[in-house]
């Protein structure tokens, strides 16, 4: 067993499986404690994302879940599912953002710090100044008359077990796509149809 502290690194024990410690062991550059930032290093920034994976294609999706690999203190990721998950999988809980059922938000704590260059560098949220309607508005007027009835009627028997704020929440992003989109759903849900934005 390997430990870091104050700059030194420790040796306590040589491994006693050779597989489970040091052939499922997983490294990576990208793991780093909350406040550290990457340098702008081509190599650096290239190993971030092939270490990780490397890993995933040689030990599988949930290779920091081995025992070899998890940390020693809990950690809250949105890992879900794939081969060999040998844990409750976080149950039924939700892993997504945004949700309306006290699933994770971002915690803008732990972004990592701006890096000054000529300007700063840092992580910057890809969904401001986005054009999310004028597109499914074109699909939707694109679309014969009946497969517009068909598609309002395939998305109102999904959304009919949806709580009543989700259903209006999306209904006011198909009358942004359309506002004839957005009356059909809302009709066929119950709902008034609100205006577009």
């Amino acid at each position: 067993m390997v430990v870091l502290s104050s700059g030194r690194i420790t040796i306590f024990f040589l491994p006693q499986n050779y597989f489970a410690e040091v052939e499922q062991a997983g490294f990576s550059p990208a793991n780093v404690v909350p406040g550290i930032g990457h340098s702008p290093d081509k190599m650096l920034q290239f190993r971030i994302v092939s270490y990780a994976d490397a890993h995933r294609y040689r030990l599988g999706v949930n290779y920091d879940s081995l025992p070899m690999n998890r940390p020693h203190v809990p950690v809250h990721t949105y890992h879900r599912d794939g081969s060999m998950r040998f844990d409750d999988n976080a149950g039924g809980a939700v892993n997504y953002e945004p949700n309306s059922f006290g699933g994770p938000h971002e915690d803008t704590r732990y972004k990592e710090p701006p890096l000054k260059l000529s300007g700063d560098a840092d992580r910057y949220d890809h969904r401001e100044g986005n054009d999310d309607y004028t597109q499914a508005g074109n699909l939707f007027r694109l679309m014969t008359p009946d497969a517009r009835a068909r598609l309002i009627a395939n998305l109102v028997d999904s959304m009919k077990s949806v709580p009543r704020v989700i259903q209006e929440r999306q209904v006011r992003h198909f009358s942004q796509a359309d506002p004839a989109y957005g009356e059909g759903v809302a009709k066929g849900l119950g709902l008034l149809a609100p205006k577009a934005a």
